[in-house]
């Protein structure tokens, strides 16, 4: 890996997981960032050729109330068959934008103040009351601000740390969503009319930071520094990794290539590539590279695409994104 010049943001990071958020735009060849700090997202626009950047800062807000001191628990995109979103979720509520962050079109208030976070899968967006263990399921028209609250799952007891929804692009896999908590659970669905709960994967009390899904196994972060894999409809264990010393902040899957990329406490960043063993039903992980960000907790950390040739990293009061690509 080769490292690039960094993106230069307004605000440091804050030390919250998975605080980075990335979106390819193929047709403008443009990718644009997310990272929170306290209760202002910074926003990057960055061109292909490394020319061009274009900064907004986007700031929580309570209703009509232009701004608010509401900390941002996270910013993440929404990418739909029909629309792509830009979603904040802060201690007062929801707020999604048009994909570049120009109009907010719904806001979604919490009754009472809460730490969601927000994922991506197929039909609908999927916002999680983390300190009730609540998760809320929103459906979203093609166009227009018609956002609808349509079903609330209640499975976690524990505050909801992660959830991630099939990233393969496949629609053989019955699993297409997992949710996990602080004590570690792992709970497995299928979206439809109505969500189906699969399986429940127990955590032994550790807590799951970070959590994706792919080609029906799920590959999730904890506490401890280990990742395990599983297979998502069973629950079995297929491989569990002694990846980092310290707490796993972010995990992340190129679909198309099966890496695998996980950033931690111990200010390393390491790609590692899951294989599927048909054979042996089971799935294989490989060590690939390393990368060390001196005296840096990393807390975010995504591929910029989806072969995985290259990467971008935030950490932990830095005010900048590093950026890697495949030498």
């Amino acid at each position: 890996m080769n490292g690039e010049k960094s993106i230069q943001i307004k605000s440091s990071a804050s030390a919250l997981y998975n605080n980075l958020s990335v979106l390819r735009i193929a047709p403008r060849c443009l990718t644009y960032f997310t990272v929170v700090h306290a209760n202002v997202v910074n926003m990057v626009s960055a061109s292909w050729d490394g020319l061009n950047f274009s900064h907004r800062q986007l700031q929580s807000k309570e209703g009509n109330i232009a701004a608010s001191s509401s900390l941002i628990m996270q910013a993440s995109w929404c990418v739909l068959p029909s629309r792509e979103l830009l979603v904040l979720t802060s201690q007062k509520g929801i707020q999604m934008y048009e994909s570049d962050g120009s109009i907010m079109v719904y806001w979604h208030a919490l009754d009472n103040p809460e730490t969601p976070t927000v994922t991506l899968p197929k039909t609908q967006t999927f916002i999680e009351r983390i300190s009730s263990g609540s998760v809320l399921v929103f459906d979203i028209p093609s166009k227009g601000s018609n956002v609808m609250l349509s079903e609330v799952l209640e499975e976690h007891r524990d505050a909801v740390t992660d959830m991630a929804s099939e990233c393969s692009g496949s629609l053989e896999y019955m699993a297409d969503l997992v949710t996990a908590d602080d004590s570690g659970l792992l709970c497995v669905w299928k979206s439809g009319e109505d969500f189906q709960l699969l399986h429940k994967i127990p955590g032994f009390d550790v807590s799951c930071s970070s959590v994706k899904l792919w080609k029906g196994t799920v590959a999730a972060g904890y506490g401890t520094g280990q990742i395990r894999i599983y297979e998502a409809v069973t629950g079995i264990v297929h491989a569990e990794v002694n990846a980092h010393a310290r707490w796993i902040y972010s995990l992340d899957i190129a679909p198309f290539s099966g890496l695998l990329l996980s950033g931690a406490e111990d200010s390393l960043v390491r790609v590692w590539h899951l294989t599927m063993n048909p054979d042996a039903n089971s799935v294989e992980v490989e060590h690939l590279y390393s990368e060390c960000i001196t005296d840096t907790q990393i807390c975010g950390a995504k591929f910029c695409d989806g072969d995985g040739y290259a990467f971008a990293v935030t950490g932990y009061d830095l005010s900048e994104i590093i950026r890697y690509t495949q030498a």
